[in-house]
């Protein structure tokens, strides 16, 4: 019996925490953009890292190891520098306000 009332007090509970959000506001929408880049470029940063500590134990290994082994016959593609990070352009900033049109008088 307590199973049972603790299940639909936690399925009630459950429920509310489903409520709608309100949407985010464009400062939020702005943030949230550039984390994702931030996020992406250090993804690219990583990627880059991981190439070349492959490279470096590949050139290794046919150093040492694979003396009598030929080279690998598929070609694999050169590690890209992601450089550093740039953030967006201010292009999201406000323009500025018209020129007022001179007035009569």
């Amino acid at each position: 019996m307590k199973k049972i009332c603790l299940l639909i007090s936690a399925m009630a509970l459950a429920g509310s925490a489903l409520a709608k959000l309100p949407a985010p506001s464009e400062e939020a929408k702005a943030k949230a953009a550039e984390a994702a880049a931030k996020t992406a470029h250090g993804n690219k940063v990583a990627d880059f890292q991981l190439c070349k500590s492959r490279e470096k134990v590949a050139a290794h290994y046919y150093k040492t190891i694979g003396k009598g082994k030929p080279a690998p016959k598929e070609a694999t593609p050169a590690c890209a520098d992601p450089g550093p990070y740039k953030p967006a352009d201010q292009a999201a900033a406000p323009a500025a306000p018209a020129a007022k049109p001179a007035g009569k008088g």
